[in-house]
Order: structure tokens, then C-alpha cells, then sequence
């Protein structure tokens, strides 16, 4: 993934084509100006363009595109942002994860101990069955 400059500089690049994409497509669309004694049949027999929906379609790509902007620019840094003030946030996120890889460790030492408990268990009762069971082979069975 590009780094936030990039991703700026490349929504930037995008606003830009999409000015010129929405000019292009304006000019082209666009119904040709009167002049004021001058009316030619080509104006005449011209079908009506859907500039309008044009208009509509490029503003609203426009807006998101520099809404985009707008949040990448808000990602980034701030001037506030000395080294000092991100060497103390590196520190405190540090400590932070310390502090979880402790409790992590804790909890999966729990969970070995329960696991062991469990299987103790569980080789208990199995042992418990084996006799069981070969305590009846081992028996007559009564006739009735």
C-alpha cells in the first residue's frame, strides 16, 4: 500500500483528469451560443444533449474525489508533530504492548494449566472405564 503522500498525490492527479474530463464533455455536449442575427441550420436540426445529466455525473465524482482529498490531507501529519512528540507516542504504544504480550502470556499460561487439568481428567476417567469394563469381562455372567 502507498504511503499517504502518495495516495494524496495520485487523488490529486484524479481531481485533475476529472476538471478536464468535465470540460471536455461540456464543450462537447454543450448547445452551441446564438449569435444575434446569425441562426444556422445546424443549430436547427441539432438533437438535445443530455448536459444536465452530465453535469450532474461530474460534480458529484468531483466532490467525492476532493472529499477524498480532503481526508487524506486531514491523515496526514501535523506541524505540531515534532519528533520529540513522536518518540514519547512511540514510547507510550511500546509500553502498551508490553503490557498486552504480559497479559497474553498470563492467559495462555492459565489456559495450559486448565488444558493439563482437563487431560489429567480425562485419562482419569478413562482409566476408570478400562477397569470397569474389564472388571465385568472378568466376572460370570449369572444364568437366569
Amino acid at each position: 500500500m502507498a504511503d499517504r503522500l502518495t495516495q494524496l498525490q495520485d487523488a490529486v492527479n484524479s481531481l485533475a483528469d476529472q476538471f478536464c474530463n468535465a470540460i471536455g464533455v461540456l464543450q462537447q455536449c454543450g448547445p452551441p451560443a446564438s449569435f444575434s442575427n446569425i441562426q444556422t441550420a445546424i443549430n436547427k436540426d441539432q438533437p438535445a444533449n443530455p448536459t444536465e445529466e452530465y453535469a450532474q455525473l461530474f460534480a458529484a465524482l468531483i466532490a467525492r474525489t476532493a472529499k477524498d482529498v480532503d481526508v487524506l490531507i486531514d491523515s496526514l501529519p501535523s506541524e505540531e508533530s515534532t519528533a520529540a512528540l513522536q518518540a514519547a507516542s512511540l514510547y507510550r504504544l511500546e509500553e502498551e504492548n508490553h503490557e498486552a504480550a504480559a497479559r497474553l502470556e498470563e492467559v495462555v499460561y492459565r489456559g495450559d494449566m486448565l488444558l493439563e487439568k482437563i487431560q489429567s481428567a480425562l485419562a482419569d476417567i478413562a482409566q476408570s472405564q478400562l477397569k470397569t469394563r474389564s472388571g465385568t469381562h472378568s466376572q460370570p455372567v449369572p444364568d437366569s
